[in-house]
């Protein structure tokens, strides 16, 4: 049996959006100012972010009973993370890796082995894009084109409809929503490249990038489907848990972190 939601008046449609407006702003917000100041004001935010993606993890994937273990083991490589410690190296990268061993291990489980890692890469892969050269401007490409995405998708699949993109993990997604993602995110990495020097070569990355976050998306809602929930969590107002707002980005960073690596490598070689 079919079950159909009820029709939500206008007026709630109104009061939802605004709600997911300002909720949304001050997010955006609190982003931009923990990068910029950078230190432990972006480590702090990261560890938020990182614990509760950990602990939203272990809740879509069944595993509750050993949430608590998850999150204290992968609070090893993000204590690491530490502008007091060694910071985003490849000692932390190691430590994530070593900790969801850990977790398999105790666990019996890869379910929530792979929580940690889903958790703790995007936490290396913001610091460590932080704290290269032209950091500020690389850290905001990366937050802006994942926004862009979620927003020209957002307005965008609203508007136009059409066919839809993957209904068998995501129902309200659509092409035009993915094009409209992909279209605003280009024109904003462009203005950034106009404006603050932003690499050409990133603006063309832009948009496999946006691609990439909106797979991130689509992964999070089969997660959440398999579950049985409409939301990874209730924390944010208007926008659910913590991974519903980070989903795009959870598969961006690391691959941006990965680029500006090897990048760097080559300009050594």
């Amino acid at each position: 049996m079919t079950m159909v939601e009820p029709a939500v008046p206008a007026t709630g449609k109104t009061g939802e959006l605004q709600t997911r407006v300002i909720v949304g702003a001050l997010l955006i917000g609190a982003a931009l100012a923990a990068g910029y100041f950078g230190g432990v004001a972006l480590w702090l935010l990261v560890i938020l972010m990182a614990l509760g993606i950990m602990s939203e993890w272990a809740r879509l994937t069944g595993r509750q009973d050993n949430r608590l273990l998850s999150m204290y083991a992968l609070s090893v490589p993000l204590a690491i993370m530490s502008p007091w410690a060694a910071g985003p190296s490849f000692l932390a990268l190691g430590l994530i890796f070593g900790s969801a061993m850990f977790v398999a291990v105790f666990d019996r489980s890869l379910k929530l082995a792979a929580g940690v890692i889903y958790a703790g890469l995007p936490a290396l892969a913001i610091l460590y894009l932080r704290d290269i050269e032209d950091g500020i401007l690389v850290m905001l490409w990366t937050l802006a084109l994942v926004w862009a995405t979620d927003i020209g998708a957002y307005f965008s699949g609203r508007t136009i409809g059409g066919p839809k993109l993957a209904p068998t993990f995501s129902p309200n997604k659509t092409w035009a929503g993915l094009i409209g993602g992909v279209v605003l995110t280009a024109a904003v990495s462009y203005m950034l490249h106009l404006y603050w020097g932003l690499p050409f070569y990133l603006v063309l990355l832009s948009l496999p990038l946006a691609v990439l976050a909106q797979m991130g998306d689509l992964f999070e809602s089969w997660l959440k489907r398999k579950a049985g929930v409409k939301d990874s969590g209730t924390i944010f107002p208007g926008h659910g848990g913590v991974m519903d707002r980070l989903d795009g980005l959870i598969p961006v960073a690391p691959v941006v972190a990965l680029v500006m690596l090897v990048n760097s490598l080559l300009a050594l070689a």
